[in-house]
């Protein structure tokens, strides 16, 4: 990851106007620690902050055509550059650097050449001929960016808030693909290709495959969950022999985050070895987690609940793997979106209904999970990379028939049956039945069941009562309905006091945005406050209890461990999962 920051036609083209650039573009560092860059063409500035994963020695930035008029900054990979070159064959290029194609695509084709890129990105795109300039966010959102308007009618583009929200009146996220992005299942008909378990296998693996695209160390995150340890597989069984195979080591390294004695980190261990990677296993207390709360807020740019669980360990997980000299993981995000994964999956009514909220939920990732993984990760330069976000796979995982993806305990369809179902080989095994088969743990729980409890019990001793009874005035909009979301909403706000910036925040910290659905599936939800998956099924009640029972008082001071059982007793009615 990189990060980039535009001023396009401001009214002041001063000295002082581009040491503010440059202070602003700093604010993106951590994104790109390896080398920076700025452009000034008359009243329009564009920086970059560079994390070097392709061509260290010569991709710097921003990147040109061969005569220096059209001048991008981007943030991403291009996965199929090398293809996109060939096609380019009466054209020069200065670097090896898969950005270095878009300059010169937008030299032969003009601003309809945006949808040939398969990749993750954000640029901009300055075309000083004409001084017109172009905008563009990747088709799911896994790259961050936002826009803002200044006073003087000039226009901001930055990859994080922070760059662009104290000299911007107004600032908002840019939508993914926009414009350029309109697949046949984002109109939400219904599809109805049949399942072929092969075809999906194949897909899956060319994505996993396409992104080991690097001249740096790299490495997977490995939580022992399906998609996890899928993608780990795959990277395992290509990685003999390749290029990369011979640069950094026959054996791939694999990372893991949580709490001792957690779900995550046994399953982590089991897939490693089984795979035979060299397994890197990090562990932190709940104080570690609530001391790095503030870091979190201030890099991740969210005050919802669950992105903030999650990310906690996603962050502390990044520094440690950064200090290994690692700059690019792949990661799992995404899978349970395209398949249905999470648990309240399990209540839906019919194939429509099921299809049409993962339609939902793809088009909502890059406010949840897509900058939860990009952003705990850059906060430390390391980049991550996500398969099941690959715009190919997308295309043939949700055009098939939905009826396929309908979880249905009498056939022993459990969620995520089909792409289980396509690694199931029983002659040359993936992984581990009871790990290809393994169910569902939200993130959050998974690197520990104390998780969570401790941070509600935390937000219990610095939110009271009658501050809550006041936090629709103090709050007006997405209005914290619980302490630890009143308390995240504090540090948010101190952080990001504008009024854009929780503008930016969907739905607010109150409740996660598939809710809604949930409790049209299943009123038991109605019931419930807490945003994470446990409420959805009474699903893994004994393994949280015997978690918590053994780990709370190894992490909580005696306050925090008096406030739990309370907690615990108030949360979600029998026989769901205590919140």
């Amino acid at each position: 990851m990189c990060g980039i920051l535009a001023v396009l036609g401001c009214s002041d083209d001063s000295q002082a106007k581009r040491v503010r650039v440059l202070e602003l573009s700093r604010r993106l560092k951590h994104r790109g620690p390896d080398w920076s860059g700025l452009y000034q063409y008359g009243d329009s500035y564009l920086a970059h902050q560079r994390l070097a994963i392709i061509d260290p020695a010569s991709g710097d930035q921003p990147l040109y055509n061969e005569d220096e008029k059209i001048v991008v900054t981007v943030n991403g990979e291009i996965y199929n550059h090398e293809e996109l070159r060939r096609s380019l064959p009466n054209h020069k290029f200065k670097t090896g650097s898969d950005c270095d194609v878009i300059a010169h695509l937008y030299e032969e084709h003009g601003e309809n050449f945006v949808d040939m890129l398969d990749g993750m990105f954000s640029f901009v795109l300055l075309d000083t001929r004409d001084n017109s300039f172009i905008v563009a966010r990747d088709a799911i959102g896994i790259t961050p960016l936002y826009i803002g308007w200044g006073l003087d009618g000039s226009i901001w583009i930055s990859s994080e808030m922070k760059g662009l929200n104290d000299d911007c009146e107004h600032f908002e996220a840019f939508p993914p693909g926009h414009l350029w992005y309109n697949p046949t299942w984002f109109s939400e008909a219904i599809p109805s290709a049949p399942y072929d378990p092969l075809v999906l296998r194949r897909a899956f693996e060319d994505a996993v495959i396409k992104r080991l695209m690097t001249d740096v160390p790299f490495g997977v995150l490995l939580s022992g969950g399906l998609d996890s340890s899928l993608v780990a597989s795959i990277t395992a069984r290509h990685l003999a022999g390749t290029k990369a195979a011979k640069q950094w080591g026959a054996q791939l390294h694999s990372f893991c985050v949580g709490l001792e004695g957690s779900p995550d980190l046994k399953a982590g261990k089991e897939v490693a070895e089984y795979l035979g990677t060299v397994h890197h296993e990090f562990h932190f207390t709940v104080q570690d987690g609530i001391d790095a709360i503030e870091d979190v807020i201030y890099h991740i740019e969210t005050y919802d609940v669950t992105t903030i669980r999650a990310s906690t360990p996603m962050f502390l997980m990044s520094r440690k793997i950064k200090s290994l000299g690692v700059k690019m993981v792949i990661s799992g995000e995404g899978s349970d979106e395209i398949f249905g994964g999470y648990l309240y999956f399990h209540k839906a009514p019919n194939k429509e209904e099921f299809h049409r909220e993962t339609c939902h939920k793809i088009k909502a990732l890059h406010q949840y999970d897509c900058l939860r993984a990009n952003k705990a990760t850059s906060a430390w330069g390391l980049e991550a990379r996500v398969p099941f976000l690959d715009k190919e796979f997308i295309n043939v995982a949700m055009n098939i028939d939905p009826e396929w993806k309908m979880i249905k305990p009498e056939e022993k369809r459990i969620e995520k049956w089909i792409l289980r179902k396509a690694f199931d080989d029983e002659e040359r095994p993936y992984l581990p039945k009871h790990i290809l088969y393994r169910q569902k743990e939200q993130f959050s729980d998974g690197v520990g069941y104390s998780w969570i409890d401790g941070l509600k019990a935390h937000a219990e001793l610095h939110v009271n009562d009658k501050m809550m009874l006041n936090a629709s005035h103090i709050f007006p909009h997405n209005t914290p309905v619980t302490k630890e979301a009143y308390y995240y909403r504090m540090i948010f706000e101190r952080f990001f006091p504008q009024n854009s910036a929780r503008l930016t925040v969907p739905g607010g910290a109150s409740i996660a945005c598939s809710t809604a659905k949930a409790v049209e599936w299943d009123s038991s939800w109605s019931n419930n406050l807490d945003p994470s998956g446990r409420a959805a099924l009474g699903v893994h009640n004994s393994a949280y209890e015997k978690q918590l029972s053994s780990t709370v008082n190894k992490n909580l001071t005696n306050n925090i461990i008096d406030s739990v059982p309370r907690m615990m007793e108030a949360s979600a009615p029998p026989l769901t999962i205590r919140s």
